[in-house]
């Protein structure tokens, strides 16, 4: 997953628990995979700190920081890993590449691949549950969408935005898993727009002179902070509640709520012009993100958390706390058509707004045909 900054509020360092905590009652022995950075690292460090955990082992291709913690330093695509995990009662798997400038094919590989070695390990393991993390996005952004979807809803999204391929083979592998390994219990959960030192297509919207709207379309923003989505995989891996689950801020932003308690002003666009920009634009190598990931800022995709509502989880930050925290994050930056501008073109940017960000962008374009030319 993308690197979070932000400690996690509330956590605390204890000394290394003894092998016979598990027997002694204080709890399961919880594996986490990426461990050493990011929303890995955030939750090996909660669960270190938490007394209904008997250990945590921590497993990355680095060692980490996180005090209290059984290291293994390896690729979770060894199937070595099945040896680290056993004892282990619960695997929360982490260690995901969803970053923008990651080689699509690479970055495939170790998802997809990763996350099948850690089932078919786990399972060998004797481990009994297995904690995964994909996104809201799997469900697809659609005009038909209900608002908010079910839990249950049809997956409906297509592998054209950033990451969201990896994410349904993820989900796909999810729901094998059970049938392939009788007894493996797989939990999966599926934050919405993610918020706390993340880099994504979604994050860097709000890095723009304007945000971009799509005429017709019917924007609909459900943010989750880090802080939550870890408060939430510790409920799923200490087993106090399982199945398919969405987390995030409670209700939904409409656009022009954004647009009010951003202060920045939109650009509208029609469908047909912004998404074969887009497509031209990451075609031709200018920007990071697909046309595909268009979709999510146009169309509704706002999640129910009725699961972990019924198992007594609720989030501690709304939504408009969660957009403030994401502005403040995010000051300083100059993004148009998901690519970062460097000091030179944010100015520009900044001093003759959108008009001059499209001409910008433009210019990009040209530029890069050039460049084609005389390869």
């Amino acid at each position: 997953m993308s690197s979070p900054d932000p400690q996690v509020r509330g956590a605390r360092n204890r000394s290394t628990p003894t092998p016979g905590d598990r027997a002694a009652g204080r709890g399961p022995v919880i594996a986490v995979t990426g461990a050493a950075t990011g929303i890995g690292e955030l939750l090996a460090r909660q669960l270190a700190g938490s007394d209904e955990v008997g250990r945590v082992v921590a497993i990355d291709e680095r060692r980490g920081e996180v005090p209290g913690a059984q290291w293994h330093v390896l690729d979770v695509r060894d199937p070595a890993i099945a040896e680290k995990l056993r004892g282990a009662d619960v695997v929360v798997h982490l260690a995901l590449d969803l970053d923008l400038e990651s080689d699509s094919t690479a970055r495939t590989a170790y998802n997809v691949r990763g996350t099948q070695t850690v089932l078919t390990a786990a399972a060998a393991a004797g481990v009994r549950r297995v904690v995964l993390c994909t996104s809201a996005m799997v469900y697809g952004a659609q005009p038909d969408n209900d608002v908010p979807l079910s839990e249950d809803a049809e997956l409906r999204a297509t592998a054209e935005a950033t990451g969201v391929g990896d994410l349904l083979e993820i989900e796909h592998l999810a729901r094998r898993a059970p049938r392939a390994h009788p007894g493996l219990n797989v939990t999966v959960v599926r934050p919405a727009v993610l918020v706390g030192g993340t880099d994504t297509a979604l994050t860097r919207y709000f890095e723009s002179p304007r945000l971009l709207v799509v005429a017709g379309s019917r924007p609909t923003w459900q943010f989750c902070h880090v802080e939550d989505l870890v408060s939430a995989l510790e409920y799923a891996a200490l087993e106090k509640v399982d199945g398919e689950l969405a987390v995030g801020c409670d209700g939904w932003l409409e656009q022009e709520e954004v647009e009010e308690l951003t202060g920045i002003r939109r650009m509208e666009l029609p469908s047909a012009i912004a998404l074969g920009a887009a497509a031209r634009l990451h075609r031709i190598g200018v920007t990071p993100s697909p046309a595909g990931d268009l979709a999510y800022t146009m169309h509704p995709w706002v999640v129910s958390i009725g699961r972990l509502h019924d198992a007594g989880w609720r989030p501690r930050w709304t939504n408009e706390e969660v957009l403030v925290a994401l502005l403040e994050e995010v000051a300083g930056r100059h993004t148009v058509a998901g690519r970062r501008l460097g000091r030179k073109d944010a100015a520009a940017a900044g001093a003759a707004g959108a008009t001059v960000a499209l001409l910008g962008t433009a210019a990009l374009v040209r530029r890069a045909r050039k460049a084609r030319r005389r390869i």
